[in-house]
């Protein structure tokens, strides 16, 4: 039966992006010297022990917010394809939400990112009906998952936690009222701990 799930690196202390997230630092102050390279070494370095958790980040469809998939802001006045190249790691739709209309971008590899302006619950029928019997996946930033969570709209919830505080940030559960969630899945790595929540409520 096909999900709603989301995946989401995050500190110790709960915070998927820390303070002054620019072009060139998309995540912030991490402590590290570039790409939010403490918050996401694991996942960039990929180590043995954690390819088995990085093969499971994939669906037939994603949900992200504007701010994740760059930093232009207001109307689409300039180009702007992503963060991540000409071949997106996505290779399937990529629903993306914002205010401002733009044509359906398609990349390099079988991603086409489409731009949904009419808010979360169209960006997720669109992504049910793009994914057939697949999974939908929210990827994120922590804003856009926190507005899913709230509107009780994730089946499960697979957080990396990293073993740094950034003390400030974008945070994950803000605005979310109190969740019961179900453990079924953890697994520790020498740089991350893995865990999956089935969110029951």
């Amino acid at each position: 039966m096909s999900k709603v799930t989301s995946n989401l690196t995050i500190s110790a202390d709960g915070y998927s992006a820390g303070l002054n997230q620019t072009e060139k630092r998309p995540f912030g102050d991490d402590g590290g010297d570039g790409w939010g390279d403490k918050l996401h070494a694991w996942y960039s370095e990929t180590p043995e022990e954690d390819r088995a958790e990085v093969d499971r980040l994939t669906a037939k469809a994603f949900i992200m917010g504007r701010n994740m998939f760059g930093p232009v802001r207001g109307e689409w006045d300039r180009e702007w394809n992503g963060w991540w190249g000409g071949n997106p790691p996505y290779h399937v739709p990529v629903f993306v939400l914002t205010h401002y209309p733009r044509d359906p971008q398609p990349m390099d590899g079988g991603t086409t990112f489409h731009f949904v302006t009419d808010g979360i619950g169209s960006a997720l029928a669109q992504a049910r009906e793009a994914a057939g019997d697949g999974d939908v996946a929210i990827h994120g930033g922590a804003t856009t998952i926190n507005q899913y969570l709230a509107a009780g709209l994730i089946d499960e919830l697979r957080l990396h936690i990293v073993p740094i505080t950034l003390g400030a940030g974008t945070r994950l559960f803000d605005g979310v009222p109190p969740l019961n969630l179900e453990q079924v899945d953890s697994q520790a790595t020498s740089t991350v701990t893995h865990l999956t929540y089935r969110v029951l409520s």
